[in-house]
């Protein structure tokens, strides 16, 4: 396929402006975001270039502007928000075009692929009929397609992106896997050939197998279209292995650019420094992991700067209340658990999906286990038994002399002790925490939970700073609301509820996938400082340089089975069992030889 093959003469073939190099795409110059209301700069004049066949990535953490451009560019901007500057897509000005030609060359000339597809896809409309819609809205006086060549159409657009199951096309969004769904988000996308996809964070809510897969497919098109890139990302291993050209944006301002290689080499800035320093690795422990935030943590309220973890001299370390029943050794043990969803009549076997198949873990006491395997696996199943969410279809769950598998047998002091006994941390800080509440007031009703009311306001207040202090935050959060908190910020006052009931066992599922690089590596040292005053953890993630940093022990899940198991350091390293290699494969290197390698099979 030639470089602008398939593609509209109005957006990729249109006359070079003067002073514009035949091969630029996209020529951004002094793009300023402001807020109308206060007058503060959020985007601070910066410019770049997109030629087409390139892919520009552009990265930085949440609050540094990247969102916001790429919104600029497509005309999406929030209310409130203003724009100057320029950004030519051929004779086009996308900043000072009409709402009337900004909708013609909406998908045409420049369209683009969102984080999460349920944005972009109407769950009520079926896949097919979506694109078909998309395929129709042709430009003016362009012939119409017939019923007969549009349905050859769609099927070949969802071909390209691997969407080939029969009955696939005529599902709706919410019935298709996350994968499946960012699929045919990007077939809408790249449905009218644009010369320029904007691709926002498009695979941060995919497992790594599935996003290595996403992220091939899109590298795969836009060379065989020839089309511009802008890769939206905070993954710094998915920019350097997917681009030709890297921009490092913060607090607005774009600080530096360069190819991969010497970015990563040669970086000019001390925050291009600290943001490679943030990236964990995968094949080594790190003794500290780092501390240091790349810039104060925004947030609503005030400017607060939150330093990193550290424990004041006078504040006493929150310490697991008593040791377990069992004494030394297993503090947990989970014994051939099973959890079937489905019908439970075993003559209707299709009817039946085993979440968890036989699952034997076992926790001792002073080690942490990390738990991994992608979406499906049964990983947040497992979470759920044990946190009495979910009763297990069979299998037994013991820990400190209680049964936990069915905490309806418990009585009520006994379910007090379990709650006590396993806390847990959950992935998203946002919907985690009443936002009704302040923060002094969620950390006082968890205390006064596992006290059983019985201490005085005082004592609460004593041990709601020392809470606030062993997670790092300065006292005075105690009066401030979660709306006005950052998301580490946030994850850290989740930590500190967790913490208030003096737990022995706490589940950590998925506790920074929604965190920046620099946020993630402080709360993970948070966790770290915890399992030092006696609390152990059951690390549940998709992420294996995070597991490599957190446990001693890994355990890998694979459709409610387990598959391999042993030392963190031995199965990372050298793997036995064929999904574990494709696990690790799928972790992104930073070089483009990650998406050519065919070590790993799509599933």
């Amino acid at each position: 396929m030639s470089a602008t093959s398939g593609m509209r003469p109005d957006a990729a073939q249109q006359a070079t402006p003067p002073g514009v190099e035949p091969d630029e795409l996209l020529r951004v110059r002094d793009l300023r975001i402001a807020n109308t209301r206060s007058g503060r700069t959020l985007v601070n004049g910066i410019g770049f270039t997109v030629r087409r066949g390139e892919t520009v990535a552009l990265v930085g953490e949440s609050g540094s502007g990247k969102s916001l451009t790429a919104k600029a560019l497509v005309g999406l901007l929030p209310k409130g928000l203003s724009c100057s500057g320029s950004a030519m897509l051929g004779n086009d000005d996308l900043l000072t075009a009409s709402p009337r030609r900004l909708r013609q060359l909406r998908g045409s000339g420049v369209s683009m692929l969102l984080q999460d597809p349920f944005t972009m896809l109407n769950p009520l409309i079926r896949v097919s009929t979506l694109l078909g819609e998309t395929l129709l809205a042709t430009p003016s006086g362009a012939p119409r397609r017939s019923r007969t060549r549009l349905t050859a159409e769609i099927d070949r657009r969802l071909a390209e992106v691997g969407i080939t199951a029969a009955g696939a096309s005529r599902k709706y969004p919410w019935e298709l896997s996350g994968g499946m769904r960012q699929r045919a988000g990007m077939a809408a996308s790249i449905a009218k050939d644009p010369g320029l996809l904007i691709a926002d964070e498009p695979t941060t809510a995919l497992d790594a197998t599935i996003q290595r897969e996403v992220l091939r497919l899109l590298h795969r098109i836009q060379k065989d279209r020839g089309m511009g890139l802008l890769l939206i990302t905070h993954d710094l291993r998915v920019a350097f292995s997917m681009s030709d050209h890297v921009l490092v944006m913060s607090d607005g301002n774009l600080l530096e650019q360069a190819d991969p290689q010497t970015l990563r080499q040669h970086p000019k800035t001390d925050y291009t420094r600290k943001l490679l320093a943030a990236d964990l690795p995968l094949h080594r422990r790190l003794e500290q992991l780092h501390r240091e935030a790349l810039t104060p943590e925004p947030s609503s309220g005030d400017s607060t700067t939150v330093s990193p973890t550290t424990r004041a001299p006078d504040a006493a370390p929150i310490v697991a209340s008593g040791r377990d029943d069992n004494g030394p050794g297993a503090l947990l043990q989970i014994r051939n658990l099973k959890k079937r969803f489905g019908s439970p009549s075993p003559e209707d076997q299709a009817e039946n999906l085993w979440a968890l198949n036989g699952v034997d873990i076992e926790l001792r006491d002073g080690t942490n286990v990390g738990i991994i395997g992608e979406s499906g696996s049964g990983k947040t199943t497992l979470a759920r038994c044990l946190l009495g969410l979910e009763t297990p279809t069979s299998g037994s769950i013991e820990a400190a002399g209680l049964r936990l598998d069915d905490r309806s047998t418990l009585d009520r002091n006994q379910s007090g002790r379990a709650r006590r006994l396993i806390q847990c941390v959950f992935q998203d800080p946002y919907s985690s925490l009443n936002p009704a509440h302040g923060v002094g007031y969620i950390l006082g009703e968890a205390i006064r939970l596992r006290s059983g009311g019985e201490l005085d306001s005082r004592s609460v207040k004593a041990e709601i700073e020392r809470l606030l202090t062993e997670v790092g935050l300065p006292a005075d959060f105690a009066g401030r609301r979660p709306a006005t908190l950052s998301g580490g910020q946030r994850q850290r006052v989740a930590i500190a509820r967790a913490l208030a009931m003096r737990p022995k066992i706490l589940i950590c599922d998925e506790p920074v996938a929604a965190l920046d690089v620099s946020v993630q590596a402080q709360v993970l040292q948070v966790l770290r400082d915890v399992q030092a005053q006696g609390v152990n953890l059951l690390f549940i993630t998709h992420d294996l340089a995070v597991v490599r940093q957190m446990t001693q022990e890994l355990v890998v899940l694979y459709h409610g089975e387990i598959v391999e198991r042993g030392a963190t350091a031995e199965v990372i390293d050298s793997p036995r069992h064929d999904y574990t290699r494709r696990l690790i494969a799928a972790v992104p290197t930073g070089t483009p030889d990650w998406l050519a390698d065919d070590r790993t099979t799509s599933r």
